[in-house]
């Protein structure tokens, strides 16, 4: 727990940064939590949004990303341009373990999140949750790119809340952004970004749980589409 802010404060944060802009809100969060805070970058859109503006706010700021084995091609050549542009920031890559993918596939198979939601749900644990509470350890805050109108999990989600799952603070700069915000700061700023968003995916996790959308579908139609009203991999469902 943060000695900085105690969890009955997080409210009151939250109707204090309810209608800050971003900026705003990462240099609080740097001011309060650094060096205990990272930003969760899957080198979507709005995580590549975060990157920019918090390389101008704080160099060296911590970012962690959760490389988990079967991402696209795409977003491993971002992975490398964002190195390259942004090598002022401390990025961390992590990795599932080893072990517990080998027995998993070999238990399993490789492409068994199709069986069944029971299969899905231990690939995304094994390959993103397990990983994510290593990258959280030792923090007292993380920062996400959601924004409330992606899923219907999120739309109550807050700037500022307590993220009970992890026991730590969580920041979300860009809660109350549109899609059409995102890209007009990506535009302006001439960030980097995947090119599978130029191909029909809004959203992008690994390559075998993702497709592109078509025309009036909801930007998160293209995770996990042989589920019913999944859109959540277990990253950001909270507990109080």
């Amino acid at each position: 727990m943060s000695e900085n802010v105690a969890s009955s404060d997080v409210s009151a944060l939250a109707e204090k940064f309810a209608t800050a802009d971003p900026e705003t809100i990462l240099k609080w969060s740097i001011e309060t939590y650094h060096p205990r805070l990272s930003l969760a970058c899957s080198f979507g859109a709005e995580d590549m949004v975060l990157v920019d503006m918090l390389s101008k706010i704080a160099p060296r700021a911590k970012v962690f990303s959760l490389d988990t084995g079967r991402l696209p091609p795409e977003t491993y050549e971002l992975m490398a341009t964002v190195q390259r542009k942004y090598h002022n920031l401390d990025l961390q890559i992590l990795y599932p373990q080893t072990e517990a993918v080998q027995n998993m596939v070999q238990s399993k198979g490789i492409n068994l999140f199709y069986d069944s939601v029971e299969n899905r749900k231990l690939c995304c644990h094994v390959r993103k949750v397990e990983p994510l509470q290593r990258a959280l350890a030792g923090l007292d805050a993380w920062i996400t790119g959601i924004r409330r109108d992606q899923t219907a999990n999120r739309s109550t989600m807050q700037v500022v809340e307590w993220d009970g799952a992890n026991n730590l603070v969580k920041i979300n700069p860009l809660i109350n952004w549109s899609w059409e915000q995102v890209w007009r700061y990506i535009r302006q700023n001439f960030v980097p970004y995947n090119a599978l968003h130029d191909r029909n995916y809004p959203s992008i996790g690994c390559a075998p749980c993702t497709r592109a959308v078509q025309a009036g579908e909801d930007p998160r139609a293209g995770r996990w589409w042989w589920e019913q009203g999944n859109q959540e991999c277990g990253l950001h469902v909270l507990r109080s």
